[in-house]
């Protein structure tokens, strides 16, 4: 316990001094997760829209893998991006490993699937009623998907708060594509288990207590904006 209490006067201690270092690398993290996921979102939806609404041979293989990627080692998604933008992989010449950059693109790559079968199954538990009635209205195909969007937009919110879930509490693709190097890598998942590896447990929950206010702040603000909406409707 006596741990514990170190651990969060050292949060309070870290956060009321500003620490130089702690708020870079909680900068980053916002930075990276926010980017990771929006770009998940620009993938994500299209992704999902498609999947729902347009029939095509291998639809279920396709939406299984979807599914399965939902579930998906944030380690093996750093694995692969490595291998990747190594030097000498195929996008090696990007010169984009370890840098925050990489880092988004793990990141992305793991939200993704989220986001589209989250999409997807929002989409498909539409009313086929409201659908006909939609069309019935002489709209355009992308008119027709954006009502259908627009009807399942509090669906769509969850989809958005569980891939930045994912997103800013993943490690393993942070550590693998982008090093945990100081000042340009490290974010607060790979500091915190450098702190535990160091057995500094007190830096290491204070840094995990920062993370979890993080994502619990920007949680809280799209939970508010889904009661907001529905509240509204």
């Amino acid at each position: 316990m006596e741990m514990i209490w170190q651990g969060v006067l050292a949060a309070i201690r870290l956060l009321i001094t500003g620490d130089p270092e702690v708020i870079d690398i909680t900068l980053l993290t916002l930075k990276v997760s926010f980017t990771g996921t929006f770009i998940s979102l620009l993938i994500g939806i299209p992704f999902g829209t498609l999947l729902a609404l347009k029939p095509f041979p291998g639809r279920q293989f396709v939406l299984s893998v979807v599914n399965t990627g939902m579930g998906l080692p944030p380690v093996v998604v750093g694995l692969w991006v490595s291998i990747f933008l190594w030097r000498s992989g195929p996008f090696g010449f990007l010169n984009i490993m370890y840098t925050p950059i990489a880092i988004i693109i793990a990141q992305a790559i793991i939200a993704s699937p989220i986001i589209a079968a989250l999409t997807c199954a929002a989409l498909q538990q539409t009313d086929p009623k409201l659908r006909l009635q939609i069309q019935a209205l002489g709209t355009t195909r992308l008119q027709y998907i954006w009502l259908l969007l627009k009807e399942v937009r509090f669906s769509l919110l969850a989809a958005i708060i569980a891939g930045f879930g994912a997103i800013v509490s993943e490690i393993g693709a942070s550590m693998a594509v982008g090093g945990n190097i100081k000042g340009q890598t490290r974010v607060l998942t790979t500091a915190t288990v450098l702190e535990v590896s160091k057995g500094n447990f007190d830096i290491a929950i204070a840094l995990s207590i920062i993370l979890c206010i993080l994502a619990y702040g920007a949680t809280l603000g799209l939970t508010l904006l889904q009661q907001k909406q529905q509240g509204g409707q």
